[in-house]
């Protein structure tokens, strides 16, 4: 799914365009044991708790793609035989009527799902019916050609108030507040099936992780049955080790700013082409990247291998979690120089006095600790 397609699921979360009938959960304690349980029909709730429910709902959806928001692929083993994306579709298919399978998916969370701590665990069914676009991507509400059927789940920790004094507006008094177990934002959650093209996907679902570093893997495998993609930090790791493997001794300033340069010119080239999808670099374009930027052939000759060792084989890699669009960053033991990544240029490496040095080109304006002073 990409951000138009995301945008337009969370157009539904709000008393105007609601298209959710039910609404189905249950709270598990610190000791994993489901206390309660329940199923309503979403439009018969009170106006100010379906407010509520909402807002955990938008969450659910919200993030960056590629970091907390992760479009994962079935594999072709859970479609059948009693496999993960098969029951997902069971779920979905029942509308959330059927209280045996609902029993079985609050289960299979529990069993896979590591948290410390109680939580909510919630499931909608939700049936929108999408309206048609015009060549300028304008809505046609009265034209419609698919029902996009799916069901959200999100999982919320439920945590102690804190203690504190309250005003009670019965006795006029301060007096200590009572506390009481509150619903917090969602750690964790999914979206089956996708909407992807505006239009069902049941091949694939979008995993939403609050944490982008945390991905809760043994939820994702067991209950989904999908294999954990690197998160956007481990991404950016493993493209700094390709960097330092290849270059070894050669790994110089000059190349690995040529390198950041480069990789954010692609970035903001795919931004003024206005492409939907995230970019996502291959194996190839990753090499293509670092031979634009200086690194010399005899340096790739195993490029392939190292990549495929770290990353694996047919594995790409999200453009926007490789390098810093919003600063560029020198760092010694004792001295952290941050740049406009637009204007590298001010930072030289030259030999002063015999000595190694970071030279930076200063304007006509300097501060020091907030204060302007006048340039040396």
């Amino acid at each position: 799914m990409i951000n138009s397609e995301i945008s337009e699921i969370k157009k539904q979360f709000n008393h105007e365009n609601c298209s959710i009938t039910k609404v189905s959960g249950c709270y598990v304690d610190g000791d994993k044991e489901i206390k309660t349980k329940f199923t309503e029909s979403f439009l018969c709730m009170p106006e100010e708790e379906t407010f509520k429910y909402f807002e955990i709902f938008k969450k659910t959806l919200s993030g960056s793609i590629g970091k907390n928001l992760m479009n994962m692929e079935f594999p072709t083993e859970t479609e059948f035989n009693g496999g993960t994306q098969e029951f997902l579709l069971k779920l979905r298919d029942s509308e959330l009527k059927n209280e045996e399978l609902l029993d079985e998916f609050y289960q299979k969370i529990v069993q896979s799902y590591e948290f410390v701590g109680s939580y909510l665990i919630l499931v909608i069914y939700a049936a929108y019916d999408v309206p048609g676009k015009t060549k300028d991507k304008q809505f046609m509400e009265d034209s419609s050609d698919e029902v996009y059927r799916y069901i959200l789940c999100s999982i919320c920790p439920v945590k102690l108030s804190k203690p504190g004094l309250s005003y009670n507006t019965d006795t006029n008094q301060i007096q200590k507040r009572i506390q009481d177990w509150v619903v917090g934002t969602p750690t964790n959650g999914f979206l089956f099936p996708t909407f992807n093209d505006r239009s069902t996907d049941i091949h694939n679902i979008l995993y939403y992780s609050k944490d982008s570093e945390e991905l809760n893997s043994e939820f994702v495998n067991q209950l989904l049955g999908c294999g954990v993609p690197m998160s956007a930090g481990l991404q950016k790791e493993t493209f700094q080790t390709l960097i330092r493997d290849t270059l070894g001794e050669e790994c110089e300033y000059e190349i690995v700013k040529n390198i950041h340069d480069k990789l954010n010119e692609i970035i903001e080239e795919h931004k003024m082409k206005e492409i939907p999808e995230p970019l996502l670099l291959d194996k190839t374009e990753v090499k293509a990247l670092l031979s634009d930027s200086g690194v010399v052939e005899e340096k790739l000759i195993e490029f392939d291998q190292h990549f495929e060792e770290m990353t694996g084989v047919n594995t790409t890699l999200l453009a926007a979690n490789l390098a810093s669009t919003r600063v560029f960053e020198l760092k010694t033991p004792d001295v952290v120089i941050k740049v406009n990544p637009e204007r590298t240029d001010l930072v030289q490496t030259k030999l002063v006095e015999g000595r190694k040095c970071i030279v930076i080109e200063i304007t006509d304006e300097v501060e020091v600790n907030g204060i302007v002073v006048k340039p040396i």
